[in-house]
């Protein structure tokens, strides 16, 4: 058996990509990796022959590139970052594809009222994660912090599509709800070009569909966060996405308490309790945007969010290393 590691920057924990060894007459598997989006992508298809493979990788990154153009909140050319520096005084009009994600991400910001939240990006980052805090922000600074933060505050124009910030400085922001998007995308695109097999992973969101050439499920290792050599669970994943947000390296601790880098949009708070979600369901977007709302809402909440949704089942692990799973997580 061949392991293969992914680091995931954004969340700073790991997910193996369990591949088995394989002969086959019919098909190779190609694998390449790449900077987009301000992450990492790791691409894998499964096709005829190398050459047809590897034309499959070069039309998955043009793919990502193109969203990456239209999406991007620090590309200063990009729609997105027209909307936002049109915020508080004009509405600005936009593609349907970007004006329909950002309806996407909205409905998701009233699911989970406000845990997740478009407009996180005008968040004043005063939180600090790299060993410098000795203390916690004041109440005050925690409020104002979030001030120019609030999707009610976002209008939309279906008519125009146009996207309008009501205030000025506020922005709005895609982050990894953006690369879920795009591996969902690019899984579209190769299952309607009659590419069988494949997985685009995105820094830890990742699409899969088919099966490896040994005719085998895609088998997604999770890792321990407080042991990285081993693992939580190796779930079998075929026509389906996997998201993991978490905590374990960028937190700080104040009287014996834990806060996370994942900051709750409504309040400015870190989220606590909850040190790694994953979620699997067939949207690596929905599955994004719920690994992301269930850090911020809790064990309790977010299971209770989760059972609205059957389709999308999650692994979480307490502070403490507690490992508690969804009601209708089943593994094969």
């Amino acid at each position: 058996m061949k392991t293969k590691n992914i680091f995931l920057p954004k969340y700073f924990l790991f997910l193996l990509v369990l591949m088995c060894s394989f002969s086959s007459q019919s098909q190779v598997l190609r694998k390449r990796a790449t900077l987009l989006m301000g992450g990492r992508f790791d691409i894998s298809i499964v096709d005829k022959d190398s050459l047809s493979a590897e034309q499959d990788i070069n039309e998955v990154i043009a793919e990502i590139s193109r969203i990456e153009n239209l999406i991007s909140d620090w590309k200063p050319d990009s729609q997105v970052s027209e909307v936002n520096q049109n915020a508080g005084i004009r509405p600005v009009k936009v593609d349907r594809e970007v004006f329909e994600l950002t309806q996407k991400a909205i409905r998701f910001s009233e699911i989970t009222n406000g845990a997740f939240d478009i407009s996180f990006a005008a968040m004043d980052r005063i939180w600090k994660f790299d060993g410098s805090m000795t203390e916690m922000p004041s109440a005050e600074a925690i409020k104002k912090s979030v001030a120019k933060v609030g999707y009610k505050n976002i209008i939309l124009d279906s008519t125009q599509s146009t996207i309008f910030l009501k205030l000025k400085g506020m922005k709005i922001g895609f982050g990894a709800l953006g690369e879920g998007y795009a591996t969902d995308k690019c899984r579209k695109m190769m299952l309607e070009k009659g590419v069988q097999s494949g997985i685009v992973n995105a820094s830890g969101d990742m699409s899969t569909w088919g099966k490896q050439p040994n005719g085998k499920d895609w088998n997604i290792g999770i890792t321990n966060p407080f042991d990285t050599d081993k693992m939580v669970e190796i779930v079998p994943v075929n026509n389906g996405a996997v998201t993991t947000s978490g905590n374990y390296e960028k937190f700080v601790v104040f009287d014996g308490k834990r806060y996370s880098h994942i900051i709750n949009p409504a309040t400015g708070y870190p989220s606590t309790g909850l040190c790694s979600v994953t979620v699997f369901g067939p949207s690596a977007e929905m599955a994004n945007g719920f690994s992301t709302s269930l850090m911020v809402l809790g064990k309790k909440e977010g299971l209770k969010l989760l059972q609205n949704y059957p389709d999308y089942s999650c692994i979480m692990i307490t502070d403490s290393g507690k490992i508690i799973k969804s009601g209708n997580f089943k593994l094969k």
